[in-house]
């Protein structure tokens, strides 16, 4: 008999990014684990960057630079 599976928790923190040409992109995925101590959200700033280059790569534009990072705000859940 095969062995359960183990179920992989995996968190992600969802960023809204402004660039320098007044554009904007919200809910920008960065694993958690990348996030914390000294940089705190730092170290989001270069994984947004290199999906950016990788994004402009196969649309054949580049994505312009970004100007800054928040959190994306938590969403609200109403009780049902």
């Amino acid at each position: 008999m095969a062995p359960p599976r183990r179920k992989i928790e995996t968190s992600f923190v969802f960023f809204d990014v402004q660039y320098v040409d007044g554009s904007r992109t919200s809910n920008r995925k960065v694993p958690a684990t990348a996030l914390g101590g000294l940089d705190g959200d730092e170290p989001a700033r270069t994984i947004i960057e290199a999906q950016d280059r990788e994004i402009g790569l196969a649309s054949g534009r580049p994505r312009p630079e970004i100007q800054s990072l928040s959190r994306t705000p938590a969403k609200k859940t109403e009780p049902v």
